[in-house]
């Protein structure tokens, strides 16, 4: 898990969030699924399992989207007063903008992990 040895090579994370590439080699390798990482890169090798993105990003994005969404339908209820079905819109509409938005901060993140060559912390022995 170490960093690109020819950064300028690696593609960006946003870039690696957004169309699903890898954040060595830029290959569109790294979903297996809607927001499940694949295993490793099958084009260079790099082991995604060895990156820890964990579940941050879903809560994160949950709260935030939800948030959005209930705004929408409020304003959507006071200005046009929709029969109730019509509400029933922004249960797919908030699903699959929190499984997009969750791919894309997953991939971005674990792109920003790749290239920073983080890790988990350690403290030293040798310190006082």
């Amino acid at each position: 898990m170490s960093a690109p040895p020819d950064a300028a090579a690696a593609p960006a994370p946003v870039q690696v969030g957004l169309k699903g590439l890898c954040p060595r080699c830029g290959a569109p390798t790294l979903f297996d699924g809607w927001a499940r990482f694949a295993e490793q890169c099958p084009a260079c090798g790099l082991d995604y399992s060895a990156f820890n993105v964990g579940d941050g990003p879903a809560a994160f994005l949950t709260l935030i989207l939800g948030t959005i969404v209930v705004a929408a339908a409020i304003t959507l209820e006071l200005a046009a007063h929709p029969p109730w079905w019509v509400h029933l819109v922004w249960v797919p509409v908030t699903t699959g903008a929190v499984v997009l938005a969750l791919r894309a901060s997953k991939g971005v993140l674990l792109a920003l992990e790749y290239r920073n060559a983080a890790q988990e912390g350690r403290i030293s022995q040798d310190q006082p």
